[in-house]
């Protein structure tokens, strides 16, 4: 069927052009269209999604390069940000033992680690059961929200002379304040995570005969295990945070005592170099906790 449809403004013609018939007796098909010319619509994405892992490698690299250039200019002085050489040199004579105190960097290194990892290990194997329990029960929510809420927002070294008259200046305090700084995050995220079954969930599992405890193992606490690792890792890094509190008291060996050893002395460069160790660790366990997240909740974002 042919309609007659008017030409561009100016070219004071009209011509006749095939035009699929909107008559109500000939509706409109695939057939009478040129579906060849209709651009295809981009596929959707979530916001951020997308590889960026190029944009923190050229990030990384820009700011390495910055870091050489303010120094080898000599724009700021050496006392304040020396060179990635003398960073280096530094990182050499911890190594073989040659700063304060004598002891090599595997040995603070080993010691930060077993305290660290050590109260981050008592805090997992608490914080996640009480956690759960405060989100499934509210007398548990009622005994331990208030206390974990109150001492949630003080700072490590509010508590911390406390905590040294009650325990002393062994190795005890200092697990036990890097586990408080710990245990808070992980338990408020599984808290959390309890949220995530659906009553659709639990009505099943409830429906097909489980017990209040099967509706724990087997319902809630897979529906809570992506809140609990993202609380994880968080709580390792509150641990780190906390350590050179920890290796203030009385510590002789230890990552956060060779820094703050060092800033005694001015050695800017093995504080700098202490820095980027601690940070070094801590990055690779949130790789770690990425990776074993990957595994333990394949089905995280995608359903």
């Amino acid at each position: 069927m042919y309609h007659t449809s008017v030409s561009p403004i100016g070219s004071g013609k009209a011509s006749s052009v095939p035009l699929p018939s909107q008559t109500a007796h000939e509706p409109i098909t695939a057939a009478a269209l040129d579906l060849s010319s209709i651009p295809a619509v981009a596929q959707y994405r979530l916001p951020g999604a997308g590889n960026s892992h190029w944009i923190s490698a050229l990030c990384i690299a820009a700011l390495l390069g910055l870091w050489w250039l303010a120094t080898a200019r000599a724009w700021i002085s050496p006392l304040f940000l020396p060179s990635p050489q003398a960073i280096g040199a530094a990182f050499s004579q911890a190594w073989s033992g040659n700063i304060q105190g004598g002891q090599g960097l595997v040995v603070h290194l080993q010691w930060s680690a077993l305290r660290v990892f050590g109260a981050f290990f008592l805090a997992v194997v608490t914080a996640v059961p009480i956690g759960i329990a405060m989100g499934v029960s509210r007398l548990s929510r009622g005994v331990f929200d208030p206390l974990i809420e109150f001492y949630r927002p003080l700072p490590p070294l509010a508590y911390l002379p406390l905590i040294v008259i009650w325990f002393g200046i062994d190795e005890t305090s200092k697990i036990i304040l890097i586990y408080l700084a710990c245990f808070a995050p992980i338990a408020l995220a599984a808290k959390a995570g309890v949220k995530s079954a659906s009553i659709e969930q639990i009505n099943a599992a409830l429906s097909l005969g489980a017990s209040r405890w099967q509706l724990i193992r087997h319902v809630i606490v897979p529906a809570a295990l992506p809140d609990i690792l993202v609380g994880l890792r968080i709580a390792i890094g509150f641990g780190w945070t906390t350590l050179v509190a920890a290796e203030m008291v009385a510590a002789t060996v230890g990552l956060g005592q060779m820094v703050l050893n060092a800033s005694n002395f001015l050695r800017t460069d093995i504080v700098i170099m202490g820095i980027l160790v601690i940070g070094l660790l801590a990055w690779c366990f949130d790789l770690f906790m990425r990776w074993a997240e990957s595994q333990l909740v394949p089905w995280k974002g995608r359903v």
